[in-house]
């Protein structure tokens, strides 16, 4: 029965005590730096000979802050032990890979201990993804009764979001890829043999379908945004619109103010005793003439 370690933020000698013999310093370095980034080392499992290396990050959305952190899970494999590095994020929990150890039974192997825990990353991933789309589609309902700056901000921090999931999904599904293409084993056993592959082809299609809903997340956010400048568009119109036809509504009495105030002598309208109404009387019918075309028109 393989022994499965787990340890979080183990120090350096804590560490040389869990693993196995003949791990490169390179590999230590690894599995000893702190979580510092958000999407970063890069995602991967690879063969270094006598032991195999996995590298996992996985996102974890927090809707009601509207944020995403990432957690890293790291791992060393050989024929009787797997060792798994939890990293805390700052100010965060780290991975936990107890639903991935109660799904081990005490006669598997060591790569179907991995699988477990690739497959528990796969199903975050898609925890992740339908989080996301719950938070476009609220979006979506939102759109219409949201001032623009606050629905911009949002997209603009979803889109960012799906860019950093992209980011660690896409090297992820890759490494899965390695091992069912037998690219990852050992110099000395087979870690990973054909029973294995095949239940590594589930964690495979999982994440398969998180890419997928990843797309499909992107598109609806594009949608999002497209119906939003377009409502913008039409806002911007509508103002246009309501400038021009005041600047329409004033333009004739202008021009009749203007008439009647040039400085000549010789203007009959200036000698009549009703002259003042006269100019008010053109003022107010050209005005409620303009509004009566307006409305005849819908445009008002």
């Amino acid at each position: 029965m393989p022994t499965w370690i787990d340890l979080v933020d183990p120090k350096q000698a804590e560490l040389r005590d869990a693993l196995p013999e003949h791990v490169h310093e390179t590999a230590m370095e690894a599995l000893l730096a702190p979580h510092e980034h958000d999407d970063e080392p890069r995602p991967r499992i690879e063969s270094h000979g006598e032991y195999v290396l996995g590298i996992l990050l996985l996102p974890v959305e927090v809707p009601h802050e509207d944020r995403l952190y990432y957690q890293e899970i790291d791992f060393v494999a050989t024929m009787d032990v797997l060792v798994t590095v939890s990293k805390t994020p700052p100010g965060e929990k780290p991975f936990d890979p107890a639903p991935a150890k109660e799904a081990c039974r005490p006669d598997e192997e060591t790569g179907m201990y991995v699988y477990h825990l690739v497959d528990e990353v796969a199903e975050k991933y898609l925890d992740v993804i339908d989080a996301l789309d719950d938070e476009i589609d609220e979006l979506e309902d939102r759109v219409t009764d949201t001032p623009p700056s606050e629905i911009g901000r949002r997209i603009r921090g979803l889109r960012h979001d799906l860019l950093h999931v992209r980011r660690t999904l896409a090297p992820t599904r890759d490494a899965v890829r390695k091992i069912l293409d037998d690219r990852v084993e050992l110099e000395r056993g087979v870690l990973f043999p054909r029973d294995v592959e095949i239940a590594f082809g589930s964690a495979f299609d999982k994440l398969l379908r998180a890419s997928e809903g990843l797309d499909a997340a992107r598109d609806s956010l594009a949608g999002i945004r497209d119906y939003l400048q377009g409502k913008i568009a039409n806002d911007q119109n509508e103002v246009m619109k309501r400038l021009t036809m005041i600047a329409s509504l004033l333009l004739l009495p202008t021009f009749i103010v203007g008439l009647y105030g040039q400085n000549f002598h010789h203007i009959p309208e200036l000698g009549w005793a009703w002259g003042y109404w006269w100019a008010w009387a053109w003022i107010l019918g050209t005005t409620v003439a303009q509004l009566a075309f307006f409305r005849w028109k819908r445009w008002v």
